[in-house]
């Protein structure tokens, strides 16, 4: 297919002065011409509310529109088309009425600061004095909670970013990139070129508010000695702060932890809609692993559960507990006060641990990252409406440690049906096609780029984690080489450095980004993504985002997906729980419905389900 992926309104009365790319199929990009017109737009963006919409992401010179399904964004695009010019005198009245003066004190011993003094030709006395005498506006949010980028220090301070991203950059560094300075609120990845350090707090989740700075903002950085103290995670969650978080307050321990294994999380959902902010959705690596594990013991969809990284991880109940396992082919078994031992058949069907007794999971041989759901869920306290933890931003309860004791839900509460495997979910193994929407940054690639990028196939390399898969083979080379103005980025960006090399977007992802991103995944292959091990091998193929088949995962390495003619499912009738097979198609309709998903086909769906669920519930009543 063509790699341009503008996206067109199905009806167009005039033509626009706005351009709308498509990312990925649920999310579009509009290129602006200045930032009070990026700040415009998203003013009234947020202001009509339309519906279907989870993000909205205004960055150096583009707005990003994240929604819940391809049918949103299409209506978002025909919107914005729409739209007259000179959208930018919207801005200035809005962010005024909110703005504040914060000064910033800064150690100005960065690691980048000789190479900037080079660069700029101010040396590093010059860098000092122009960073420290510019008056300094927050633009806007990105990349990290707290992350805000700040514009004001004209062109005698553009520098560009790193030709490869450091894998961590300290709490309180200050950088520069572009036209853009910032501080790192915590500690992350990052391409930005470093001047110096702060210990101000840009973030602190138990503030109000908890950023620092906000849109609007004026900023002044000021000069200080050494003798300043700068904490390690500045602008963090406090080490303190994240130890209570676990284990979870809301009712006795269900199950204590013996052994968490290398990294065992609370999941649940996600965050979304704070990324205007610098708060990535978050939530579960493998969002079906976590759908499918929690509809096996009766929790709704997204309920918190716990997330285990490829090892062996054992918990032992305090009380009785009804729990599911997903994600990976890990076998577990159950060994009781005694010492004896039974295999459980563990994958997506829901089993009993007595209290007292020890669930012990293996290693896994197939996929990465196991769900271990718990009927009621974890009970955890939440942060911007989410237990998860994100590992970029440090949100959300810590990683387990052996002695953790979690408390749950209310397990009393039932879902009346409940999958014992989701349609269409498979383990996957050392290989995947992962379908991909090119754009919205192909442009900036030679020709020869774009087809290397679907022609060769890529190594998954040990750096990847839950903020991005890093991936490795020839090289993509460039065809602009000038510095990308920083835009809002999804889960399933594949995003290339100048080293050539993709990353290609996960869960934890930041928000914005400066690097151009060929293409994007689609949302449904992001979950086989997440699951891929160091050494796994990946190919892209490219789709249209209109394709009414993307909604549907494919099979691991196969170019369809796949949906198989019956689903067992467990009905809860009168207190007796039941199992049945149900026709794919109904079960296809029921996890639409449950992800409020395709909105144009509720109704027909709704009936579908009415009438089959109808003669299931007469054919068991009738036993």
């Amino acid at each position: 297919m063509s790699g341009s992926n503008r996206v067109r309104p199905r009806a167009s009365h005039r033509p626009s002065p706005l351009l709308v790319r498509a990312v990925g199929d649920r999310a579009c990009i509009v290129d602006l011409p200045d930032l009070d017109s990026v700040l415009g737009l998203a003013a009234i963006l947020r202001e009509r509310r339309f519906p279907g919409v989870i993000d909205i992401v205004p960055a150096a010179r583009t707005v990003l529109v994240r929604c819940a399904d391809r049918a949103s964004a299409r209506r978002i695009a025909e919107e914005v088309e729409a739209l007259p010019a000179g959208i930018g005198t919207f801005a200035r009245t809005m962010l005024g009425e909110t703005a504040r003066v914060a000064v910033i004190d800064v150690v100005y011993d960065g690691a980048d600061l000789e190479f900037v003094g080079e660069r700029t030709g101010l040396g590093v006395s010059g860098v000092i004095a122009a960073h420290t005498g510019a008056r300094w506006t927050a633009a806007f949010g990105g990349f990290a909670p707290g992350f805000v980028y700040l514009t004001g220090g004209g062109a005698a301070l553009e520098v560009p970013r790193r030709g490869t991203p450091r894998e961590r950059v300290e709490a309180g560094s200050v950088g520069l990139a572009g036209q853009f300075s910032a501080v790192y609120p915590g500690a992350s990845p990052g391409g930005w070129q470093l001047i110096g350090r702060t210990s101000a707090h840009l973030w602190d989740s138990g503030r109000d508010p908890a950023a620092l700075l906000a849109p609007g903002d004026t900023v002044t950085f000021r000069a200080v000695r050494e003798q300043i103290s700068v904490p390690r995670d500045a602008g963090a969650p406090d080490a303190d702060e994240t130890a209570r978080a676990v284990p979870p307050s809301g009712g006795p321990a269900a199950f204590t932890v013996l052994d968490p294994g290398l990294q065992t999380l609370v999941q649940d959902a996600g965050r979304a809609g704070h990324a205007a902010i610098g708060v990535s959705a978050s939530g579960a690596a493998d969002r079906s692993a976590l759908r499918t594990a929690n509809r096996a013991v009766g929790n709704e969809a997204g309920a918190a559960a716990l997330e285990t990284l490829n090892a062996a991880v054992a918990i032992r109940a305090e009380t009785d507990i009804t729990v599911a396992l997903s994600g990976t082919d890990a076998e577990a078994e159950v060994i009781d006060d005694r010492g004896a031992r039974r295999a459980v058949a563990a994958r997506e069907c829901a089993f009993t641990v007595h209290r007292g007794e020890t669930l012990r999971i293996g290693r896994a041989t197939r996929g990465l990252r196991g769900v271990l759901a718990i009927r009621g869920g974890i009970s955890a306290p939440p942060v911007l409406g989410s237990a998860s933890h994100d590992s970029l931003s440090n949100l959300g309860p810590r990683a387990l440690a052996a002695g953790d004791a979690l408390a749950i839900g209310d397990a009393s509460a039932s879902v009346p049906a409940q999958y014992e495997a989701r349609t269409g979910h498979d383990v996957p193994g050392d290989e995947a096609v992962l379908r991909f929407v090119p754009g919205p940054r192909d442009e900036w690639f030679a020709a020869a780029a774009v087809d290397a990028l679907t022609s060769q196939e890529w190594r998954v390399t040990p750096t990847s984690n839950r903020v991005g898969l890093r991936l490795e083979g020839a090289p993509l080379e460039r065809a602009r080489h000038d510095e990308l103005p920083s835009e809002g980025t999804v889960r399933g960006s594949i995003q290339i450095p100048p080293d050539g090399q993709p990353v290609l977007f996960l869960a934890d992802h930041p928000v914005t980004g400066g690097y151009p991103v060929i293409g994007t995944v689609v949302d449904a292959d992001t979950d086989a993504a997440a699951q891929l091990r160091p050494g796994a091998s990946v190919r892209f193929a490219p789709v249209d985002p209109d394709d009414a088949h993307l909604e549907h995962a494919v099979s691991v390495g196969a170019a369809a997906p796949r949906v198989p003619d019956t689903v067992r499912v467990s009905l809860e009738v009168d207190g007796r729980r039941v199992a049945v097979s149900v026709p794919g198609a109904l079960a296809a309709a029921l996890d639409r419905l449950a992800e409020g998903e395709n909105r144009d086909r509720k109704e027909a769906d709704r009936a579908a389900i009415a009438e089959l669920l109808a003669e299931i519930l007469a054919a068991t009543g009738s036993r």
